[in-house]
């Protein structure tokens, strides 16, 4: 059995895209702890640092129903948020629900047309005179990928189909969750005050980039005086 999952935050504000990546953490450690594999098969990320708006995950095992009975539905993550200090709200909703309604491409290497051509390196100055790299799109989607990654035309095939699959995929989970997104928006005004699990914590925290190279400045100036040292 499988079952595509989303983990939303919907239109919450930041403090629900940080509950999001939290919660995403607890469900991946219980779906192993349950034996369930799991695949993320797309991810938005959040507007800061450590933050998903959402991700989507594609779930394999015989016992899903069951595991999924404790998880699916809105999600109270109960915190003062760090992000606004002065804001009073505690109470922070995402939802978990099963992508349902899918309509599931039969991706079959028939429907791929296939072009090759010379592959390019900078400056448009080519890199092999033999015909190595591979365009290849999918018919019935319009979908397509070049791949230029070996000199050898037939790993440059394998390749282009890999990569043509998951983007065919990833783009057939994108317009589902658009379709599901309104709907998603009514069962969880529905259901906030009902969660089907609430957690607690209060650090929610930005996660600042140093991008002051200060760390490195001072290794490199390490690295410097342990080199005159040993010349000396």
């Amino acid at each position: 059995m499988e079952k595509l999952i989303q983990i939303t935050s919907g239109r919450g504000p930041l403090e629900c895209q940080w509950v999001v990546a939290k919660v995403l953490k607890h469900f991946l450690q219980e779906a192993k702890d349950n034996n369930i594999d799991y695949e993320i098969i797309h991810r938005e990320n959040g507007d800061e640092n450590l933050t998903l708006k959402s991700v989507t995950l594609l779930l394999q095992s015989k016992n899903l129903n069951e595991f999924l009975s404790t998880w699916l539905g809105s999600i109270c993550w109960i915190g003062k948020s760090t992000f606004r200090k002065l804001n009073k709200r505690s109470n922070w909703f995402i939802g978990i629900f099963e992508l349902e309604g899918l309509e599931k491409i039969n991706f079959n290497e028939k429907d791929i047309q296939f072009q090759t051509t010379r592959s390019q390196g900078s400056g448009g100055q080519n890199v092999n005179k033999v015909n190595t790299a591979v365009r290849a799109t999918h018919i019935p989607t319009g979908q397509s990928v070049f791949v230029q990654d070996s000199r050898s035309q037939l790993e440059n095939k394998k390749l282009s189909i890999e990569r043509l699959k998951a983007k065919v995929l990833e783009q057939n989970i994108i317009q589902l969750q658009k379709r599901m997104q309104e709907t998603w928006n009514n069962h969880l005004n529905v259901q906030r005050g009902n969660p089907i699990r609430t957690f607690s914590g209060t650090d929610f925290k930005k996660s600042y980039e140093d991008k002051s190279f200060k760390k490195q400045r001072s290794q490199l100036k390490n690295e410097l005086k342990n080199y005159n040292n040993d010349l000396n």
